[in-house]
């Protein structure tokens, strides 16, 4: 232990990283770091580490050994990329010594894996969709995430909508499956279907078309209705675009302590490597969920995004059985 250090206990840190931080992050994220953080103190007590300075590499092998049995590797890999960035900063007021971070090793996560766990909740979708309605309304940007999150449908039913298809006085489009001109829907024909659309996302698409869609046809002579300059949106791009848009540090703090200035993923190209965007299908496993806890009848939910109750029960429901059970109640209360 360095003569350096001050002496601090694990609570003491923790809060006064948490005041810290404050300021710099959402307070949903760092509702998040509390939590991953109190695992940490709660370890600490049970070990008898009183001072943090006294903490070792050996130690954070022993927390990560201890923590790893409760949680699975998705899980673990977020509580100590956290821990990491508390480390760093405790390192800046003395309480462990420099380089301390390092010695947390991150399990490495298969990104198919992490996916699995993954969705866009409600309180992210709201801000994100809100500033794009501030600083970029009617973009194609916020097409995108509007529409995948009031839909939830999938990244290729999007892709796939022609402007003929959409109908502003009946306030809907219409998926089609074509797959002889490119644009097939996974479930084919028995996924045809007409999607209602809110008056806010009618205008939001409609001051679109009107400002900002591109009049270009793609390379079958269909008009798309979300466009580059140059056609049809490839399902790569679609893709991109919403990997960039759920990074953190577009509406607020960076949660990884990372510069955006300096972030190779806020490059072109490299928006996948920021460890906190996500992937289309988070959005809708996230839009479903949302729709399942404001009470809408499964099947409902069914019919409009293109799933089976089985599946959806399997994949897409992220519901607590708690959740479920007050959802119940509610329609029993009066029998």
């Amino acid at each position: 232990m360095s003569d350096d250090l001050e002496p601090i206990s694990p609570r003491e840190a923790v809060d006064l990283y948490v005041s810290h931080r404050e300021l710099e992050i959402s307070a949903k994220t760092l509702q998040n770091h509390k939590y991953r953080l109190n695992a940490f103190v709660e370890w600490c007590n049970e070990v008898g580490i009183d001072n943090l300075n006294e903490l070792t590499g050996r130690d954070l092998h022993r927390y990560r050994v201890w923590r790893q049995q409760d949680v699975n590797i998705v899980t673990l890999r977020g509580q100590l990329a956290t821990l990491r960035v508390f480390l760093e900063f405790c390192a800046s007021i003395d309480a462990v010594e420099p380089g301390m971070r390092e010695r947390v090793k991150l399990p490495d996560v298969d990104r198919g894996d992490e996916a699995r766990d993954e969705m866009l909740d409600a309180d992210r979708a709201h801000k994100i969709i809100g500033y794009l309605e501030r600083y970029k309304r009617a973009s194609r940007e916020h097409v995108i995430m509007a529409i995948l999150w009031h839909t939830g449908i999938r990244l290729g039913s999007l892709r796939a909508v022609d402007l003929e298809d959409y109908e502003p006085k009946d306030q809907c489009f219409w998926l089609r499956h074509r797959p002889d001109t490119d644009t097939p829907l996974k479930n084919q024909e028995p996924a045809e279907r007409a999607i209602a659309l809110d008056d806010y996302y009618c205008d939001v698409l409609d001051e679109y078309i009107r400002f900002h869609r591109h009049d270009v046809v793609d390379d079958h002579g269909r008009k798309p209705l979300v466009t580059s300059d140059q056609g049809r949106l490839s399902s790569g791009q679609i893709r991109s675009e919403v990997y960039r848009l759920t990074q953190p540090c577009m509406i607020e703090g960076c949660p990884h302590d990372r510069d955006p200035n300096d972030c190779e993923a806020t490059e072109y190209g490299h928006y996948y490597d920021c460890p906190s965007s996500l992937s289309p299908h988070t959005i809708r496993r996230g839009a479903i969920t949302y729709q399942l806890r404001e009470d809408i009848p499964e099947k409902i939910i069914s019919d409009r995004c293109d799933v089976s109750s089985e599946v959806l029960d399997r994949h897409y429901d992220r519901r607590t059985d708690r959740e479920k059970m007050e959802q119940r109640r509610d329609f029993i209360e009066d029998l």
